[in-house]
């Protein structure tokens, strides 16, 4: 039987506040192999840790019982002490009292109880736990950035600026993402293009930065810092090599077609750039609209004015491998589909519009060179209503999370339009509005009170065209009042959500997402630019709504996590994993479709299941599937399992 120490935290008040720790401490002492029982205010301090060191070292401890927080808190913290007194870290078992007791029970004599059962129940695991030493990876200090909007852009230049290469991969023809679609920003209302494009130049001039525009991730292999990237690079029709970007092709193109980067509102060729200032700027065939392509052999103006002679329209796809030791995943966002909102009339009234497409017709580059017109006739619209939380805060019929940025962008479009339009009215229809961002509330100050455009706090029910105009019908939820407002054109501030194409990328990385379909973090709090898988880190509204700055600050902080792994050799890898009793094992394979890491493949000679430690993260799911009881974690055994549930069951 082993040497056993078990040290009890009161956490201030979060545990001892409900659960007797003196009498805890009672009872542990007489428990069989504990050999020192102690309690302590706070035993992640100093003098917490040096008590734990001290007795490790005193009572020749061989297995360390900390019952305190949840593991994700400071399992790490109490690892390390052991270790500085030569005590092997994974002899050490935390036991949750706070979260798993203390938090979720009000009456102290059952708390008690409950905090006496988990604590001996880790005590039987530590008895059988295994000294094990995690196993040294080889990084490959080279990073890949998917997606090239506002954050994909900051974390390429941030890795690469401190000297290691990046592959930067965007689906688009070109960089930039949603930001360069936007007119102005909030709250300085600086030009967009004007501070974004700086950053675009520099990723496509970068000596360090292999830029693969119009290219999307076709599969992930391997684990962190060893990653093998097979990624697509699109057909554009156009030999990039040769192409000079002079521009005649798309000048001379006769057929056009809806421009996706003025969201459907203008038009642009069937060979095209989508801005003027693209990066690669070098243009694209889309063939669902290329004559060429509908007629076989027809039209080819665009092949036979180019001067560089790069337009091949025989160009196919390409598949290039990449290796990489760490991934930034940066994939921006959409709009929820309009189409899902019948009662605002949005796909059925062409004067009904998303944030997106106003953003257009306020940009000089837009459709209507920042003229504000009605899509329906083109005439000055002289009343606008802009509906707050379209699809968002509101788990009834569509979401039920706050898109976060969509208050701000609403004022700022109110703001802009009573700039363009003078005599125009602005009316913005909200639930309530929320201002957290530094400047954010004096920009709203601004826009109500000396720009005067007028809040409503009702949620429009629906919008229904009369005559030319269309009719808003919402409650005044401060008066009580039905109104039916009458407007010429209405503004839908739909929610964030993310692109199309991401629940497939998130497969082909093994990495996990929430019910929302936004990449996971690892914690909220002490690791929110980390993935749950290692070597996968998140920035900007890949992870969640957020504004320009934040993604930025993300990407960032997603930047310097890779950099902190670039800055050592080797890796260790979490020794908890998943063995193979090849005696047992009987070939079925139900793990190894079972496994969410790809961390098992089958050996055909031995007719077994084999383990690839590396890219195993001891989830168990494995374990729980084998039908035959060959897969087993490590340090997480039946007899360990068995001694703690009947513990637990008070089963001595």
């Amino acid at each position: 039987m082993k040497r056993i120490g078990v040290f009890v935290c009161h956490c201030g008040r979060n545990i001892s506040g409900t659960v007797d720790v003196e009498e805890v401490v009672r009872q542990i002492r007489g428990y069989p192999g504990v050999v020192f029982c102690e309690d302590n205010k706070y035993m992640c301090s100093d003098p917490g840790q040096k008590l734990i060191k001290d007795m490790i070292t005193e009572q020749k401890l061989e297995g360390v019982v900390i019952a305190a927080c949840s593991p994700l808190l400071h399992e790490v913290t109490f690892r390390r002490a052991a270790a500085e007194v030569e005590l092997n870290p994974y002899l050490l078992e935390m036991a949750n009292i706070r979260e798993q007791c203390s938090w979720i029970h009000a009456d102290q004599s059952q708390a008690t109880e409950k905090a006496v059962r988990i604590i001996n129940a880790a005590i039987e695991k530590a008895e059988h736990d295994e000294a094990l030493v995690p196993s040294r990876i080889p990084v490959k200090t080279r990073a890949l950035v998917i997606g090239g909007g506002i954050a994909g852009i900051q974390a390429a230049l941030d890795i690469a600026n401190a000297g290691h290469e990046v592959v930067l991969v965007e689906k688009n023809p070109s960089i930039g993402g949603r930001m360069a679609q936007l007119s102005e920003t909030f709250p300085t209302l600086d030009c967009s293009l004007c501070i974004l494009t700086p950053g675009m130049v520099e990723v496509g001039q970068h000596p360090r930065i292999k830029l693969m525009a119009y290219s999307e991730v076709e599969e992930v292999s391997g684990y962190v810092g060893n990653f093998k990237v097979k990624v697509r690079q699109k057909s554009s029709c156009v030999d990039r090599s040769k192409c000079t970007g002079c521009g005649l092709c798309y000048e001379k193109c006769p057929v056009t077609a809806p421009s996706e980067f003025d969201e459907g509102m203008g038009k642009r060729k069937a060979i095209y750039v989508p801005f003027p200032q693209a990066v690669p700027n070098r243009p694209v065939i889309d063939r669902d609209h290329c004559t060429y392509f509908l007629k076989p052999g027809k039209c080819r103006v665009c092949q036979i004015v180019c001067p560089a002679q790069a337009v091949d329209f025989q160009q196919t796809d390409s598949v290039v491998e990449e290796e990489v030791g760490a991934i930034i995943i940066a994939t921006g966002y959409t709009l929820y589909p309009a189409e899902k909102m019948p009662e605002y009339g949005a796909g059925k009234y062409q004067d009904v519009v998303n944030g997106l497409q106003f953003e257009r017709l306020l940009s000089a580059s837009g459709p209507t060179r920042g003229k504000i017109r009605r899509p329906s006739d083109g005439k000055v619209p002289k009343r606008i209503a802009f509906v707050c939380c379209a699809g968002s805060r509101d788990p009834e019929h569509h979401l039920a999370y706050c898109s976060k940025i969509c208050c701000m962008y609403n004022a700022k479009h109110a703001l802009l339009y009573r700039e363009r339009v003078p005599d125009g009215e602005a009316i913005v229809f909200s639930i309530d509005v929320r201002t957290a961002g530094k400047g954010y509330e004096e920009f709203m100050m601004r826009t109500r009170e000396e720009e005067n455009v007028m809040y409503l706090r009702g949620k429009p029910s629906r919008i229904i065209k009369e005559g030319d105009q269309l009719s808003v019908w919402t409650v005044d939820t401060l008066t009580g009042h039905l109104l039916k407002v009458k407007c010429d054109m209405v503004v839908l501030s739909l929610a964030v959500v993310p692109p199309i194409g991401v629940a497939d990328l998130a497969k082909k990385l093994r990495v996990q997402t929430n019910l929302d379909g936004f990449f996971s973090e690892a914690h909220p709090k002490l690791r929110p630019v980390e993935s749950l898988v290692p070597g996968f880190f998140l920035a900007g509204c890949a992870q969640s709504p957020r504004d320009i700055a934040e993604s930025v600050a993300q990407a960032s902080a997603a930047a310097s996590k890779v950099l902190e792994m670039f800055s050592k050799k080797e890796l260790a890898s979490e020794p908890m994993v998943v063995t193979i009793d090849e005696e047992r094992c009987s070939g079925c394979k139900v793990c190894v479709v079972t496994c969410p890491y790809g961390a098992r493949e089958f050996d055909e000679a031995k007719n077994i299941v084999k383990i690839n430690e590396a890219l195993c993260l001891g989830c168990g799911c494995c374990v729980a599937a084998c039908p035959s009881g060959a897969s087993e974690q490590k340090n997480l055994v039946e007899k360990q399992i068995s001694r703690m549930v009947e513990v637990m069951l008070g089963e001595k």
